[in-house]
């Protein structure tokens, strides 16, 4: 029976407390005005009516307690909407006065850069007229160095072109001088070099005929004669190395007899005697002899 009525007891307990939430939450999510619900129970004995009414109690302070949250909640909801209101006031005030603010600069700052532009045309204007000023100045001052240099020039080709004509008959003068000096002695070495070559021809065939008489008389000397040539002649061609060397022999005409034995001699005499003068031995080295045995 005492568990019966504890079990009871817990179950009214519940069913209160679950009522005080739905009314607190009710309170804060819900503005409407809170339902009550009926339960119906077994009659209760007096020890449970007694619980039950200690929980009634308890019941209506807790009403008491919402009352008094859901008081506080929209004092505080006031308060806040209030210091919000409070806040937007001193924003849009604020704004206000930043515009204005921000118009008196504008419009200084649109005075200062009129005044400014102003200064800086006026300075403009100045620096045009002193340099309007100074470039009058320095075209006269370059006019008049002109001038003075195209004069100055003029002066100097003047003086260039008589020293120019001065030295074109100098020039001239020497330059003929010259030519006539060169000329005279072209002449003279013309005229020593034809003495020269003169002479040289003069010695050269003297040497030709100086070495033509010793090889002919080498080639007399390896002759062999005999009785039959007395009288008779031949004339041979005879090709020489620059060392006297004889590289080939030829009968031209004559009697047959004394070329054989005239071309026989040549090569027994193996090497001729040649001048170390090139002039003399481009002479022999190609050379027609005339051989007459001497009996």
């Amino acid at each position: 029976m005492k568990n019966d009525f504890n079990s009871a007891l817990i179950k009214s307990a519940a069913l209160h407390l679950a009522i005080i939430v739905a009314f607190v939450v009710g309170g804060f999510f819900k503005p409407s005005k809170p339902q009550v619900m009926e339960v119906i129970l077994n009659a209760p004995t007096k020890a449970e009516q007694k619980s039950v009414e200690a929980v009634s109690v308890e019941s209506k302070a807790v009403e008491k307690r919402i009352k008094e949250l859901k008081k506080q909640e929209a004092d505080k909801k006031a308060a806040e909407a209030k210091r919000i209101r409070d806040l937007e006031r001193r924003a849009a005030n604020a704004k206000k006065k930043r515009e204005e603010e921000a118009r008196r600069i504008a419009k200084l700052e649109r005075e200062r850069i009129r005044k400014e532009k102003e200064k800086k045309k006026a300075e403009a204007a100045a620096r045009e007229a002193k340099k309007k000023q100074q470039a009058e100045q320095k075209k006269a001052a370059e006019a008049k160095k002109k001038a003075e240099e195209l004069a100055k020039k003029r002066k100097a080709e003047e003086e260039r072109l008589k020293k120019a004509e001065a030295k074109r008959k100098a020039d001239a003068e020497a330059a003929r001088q010259k030519a006539l000096a060169e000329k005279l002695m072209q002449e003279q070495l013309a005229a020593e070099a034809a003495a020269r070559s003169r002479a040289k021809q003069a010695q050269v065939l003297s040497e030709v005929e100086k070495y033509t008489a010793l090889i002919i008389a080498k080639i007399q000397q390896n002759l062999l004669l005999e009785d039959s040539m007395k009288g008779k002649q031949c004339r041979l061609n005879l090709r020489l190395a620059f060392n006297g060397f004889v590289t080939q022999v030829e009968a031209l005409n004559g009697d047959r007899q004394v070329c054989d034995a005239a071309i026989r001699a040549v090569r027994r005499a193996d090497t001729l005697p040649v001048s170390k003068d090139k002039a003399v031995f481009d002479k022999l080295k190609n050379i027609n002899l005339t051989i007459q045995p001497d009996i």
